[in-house]
């Protein structure tokens, strides 16, 4: 059995003059929640699309639990659920009824799988709701009922808390991590809400204009977003190698305001501020801080280093 759920080699799509993927590569492996960074534009629904089948890249591979020829594709993606985009559904048919719908189409063996789905994403007591009466976030959770039809072992979720309240967003990430913690489900998401994903995600994909920037894992990222420190001093050339030749400390960078940006400090701030004062350099800024995951993004996007 492969331990990757999806491998794309050498990702391009292009439509007419535009590209939209540009030899991507990602790896997703068995038990991941996969985030998908990126700006509106950056390919994201396009990845998503190719990777579900509803896409067909201009060149590279997809595999899909190990298995990449068209044929063994396709069987492949009846393991797979999806949302990409606004999910869909009948608005004056009820709940119940839109799902007992979907589980007729997609030929899912028995009736009481609806009711079960139902409880899971919270919308039992709805059930009798016309679908045009549900809130944002109960649509959101209608669409993961969907998706979950067929017990698959792949989620593919484009945006999945868009639009949504701060409790609806709550009660999403709380649905998608049981479905990955108790049920084992992989699952592949993007979100403008780089906050959120930080309390999904174990692995990271940076996509811009098309490329992939970086793949990481949550736990690499942690390391290198640790505490850094800010200091502008009115000797930054002579600050920087006194930090190298008296504090042996080399993580660090100066950015374009000649603010020096010191990486994983192991010292106190007040062993920064010393060296500054005891070799006659005012201080004019001095703060400790922690990288977020969209500071990150920004850094990594805009050229900086790929460690904080």
């Amino acid at each position: 059995m492969s331990d990757s759920v999806i491998e794309s080699k050498a990702i391009v799509k292009n439509y007419g003059g535009f590209t939209a993927l540009n030899n991507v590569n990602i790896t997703i492996k068995r038990g991941e929640i996969y985030g998908l960074v990126g700006d509106n534009g950056a390919g994201k629904s396009t990845l998503f699309k190719i990777i579900a089948g509803q896409v067909i890249p201009n060149g590279g591979e997809i595999c899909l639990f190990g298995e990449h020829l068209p044929k063994n594709l396709e069987q492949q993606r009846k393991r797979t659920g999806v949302i990409i985009e606004s999910p869909g559904f009948y608005p004056q048919l009820s709940v119940e009824n839109n799902l007992e719908y979907y589980r007729i189409q997609k030929g899912v063996p028995g009736r009481e799988i609806v009711k079960k789905l139902l409880e899971t994403v919270n919308l039992y007591n709805s059930r009798k709701k016309k679908c045009k009466e549900l809130s944002m976030g109960m649509k959101q959770r209608f669409g993961l009922a969907i998706a979950l039809l067929g017990e698959p072992e792949l989620l593919i979720l484009d945006e999945p808390i868009n639009g949504l309240d701060p409790s609806s967003i709550i009660e999403m990430r709380k649905l998608l991590l049981m479905l990955n913690m108790e049920k084992n489900i992989t699952i592949l998401l993007s979100s403008h809400i780089l906050s959120e994903l930080e309390q999904l995600a174990s692995v990271y994909g940076f996509l811009n204009e098309g490329k992939l920037l970086e793949q990481i894992s949550a736990s690499n990222l942690r390391k290198r977003c640790s505490d850094y420190i800010e200091i502008l001093v009115s000797d930054f050339e002579r600050y920087a190698a006194l930090l190298e030749k008296k504090l042996n400390h080399k993580q660090f960078q100066v950015l374009p305001d000649n603010v020096i940006r010191i990486s994983n400090p192991k010292l106190e701030i007040e062993v920064f501020s010393r060296l500054a004062s005891d070799n006659n350099m005012s201080i004019s800024k001095l703060e400790k801080k922690q990288m977020s995951l969209e500071n990150y993004y920004m850094t990594l996007k805009n050229g900086g280093a790929s460690s904080c």
